[in-house]
């Protein structure tokens, strides 16, 4: 059984900071919360979102407050997301890894009907045997979302021998809850430093992440 990749989408796969920052400043400026620098926001940042804006506002959103974080958040991302490309490299990445006969897939807590269109836009769909984006609300954490994938990929999947390449913490707690392996990049949400403590290879580009996905397995 060859090794399979299941990759992240925002931030790894597709380089869209500036419009995740830019979105964030929104939000924040519908509660009051000061705007952010790059290096600021990932230096916070943390997922479950509802506990990154309990930090920054000293206390639980409200239900309202919640809503309005949300909307304006997606608002601006929406109106900001289709100048962001690709991550550098991403689409030779994943031509060599389907050439050399592994396999690989997209889970994503990115909205899933809104995911679909923006991976067929960009014509890597047919790279991966399965994509999935989230459904229902905002806000969850990705464990049980990426259970789910793994359900639905089958036993042509093995957990451990598949290696989640995501740029959160919460990407890697999701791949060790299931059993499998995880490398983290430093482009995304979180700053290396804040990577690090969660005890998976941390690297600083894609191509990095999958030189260690093909021998992390063993």
């Amino acid at each position: 059984m060859r090794t399979h990749i299941i990759w992240d989408w925002n931030g790894t796969l597709f380089h869209d900071m500036e419009a995740v920052l830019a979105a964030s400043n929104a939000a924040f400026a519908t509660v009051g919360i000061a705007p952010m620098s790059l290096r600021e926001y990932r230096e916070q940042y943390e997922i479950p979102i509802p506990l990154f804006y309990e930090r920054l506002l000293g206390r639980r959103p409200t239900e309202t407050e919640w809503l309005l974080l949300d909307d304006a958040f997606h608002l601006r991302y929406h109106e900001l997301s289709p100048a962001c490309a690709l991550t550098e490299g991403a689409p030779g990445l994943l031509s060599e890894w389907e050439a050399a006969g592994h396999s690989q897939s997209l889970l994503s807590m990115y909205d899933h009907d809104l995911l679909v269109p923006v991976v067929e836009r960009f014509g890597i769909s047919r790279h991966f045997v399965r994509v999935d984006g989230r459904s229902g609300p905002s806000g969850g954490q990705k464990a049980e979302h990426l259970s789910r994938h793994l359900a639905a990929l089958g036993p042509a999947v093995d957990p451990a021998r598949t290696v989640l390449i995501g740029d959160a913490a919460d990407d890697a707690l999701a791949a060790l809850s299931v059993g499998a392996h995880a490398v983290l990049y430093t482009g995304g949400s979180h700053t290396r430093e804040k990577l690090e403590p969660v005890g998976v290879p941390v690297v600083d580009s894609l191509a990095e992440a999958v030189e260690l996905a093909a021998r992390l397995p063993g």
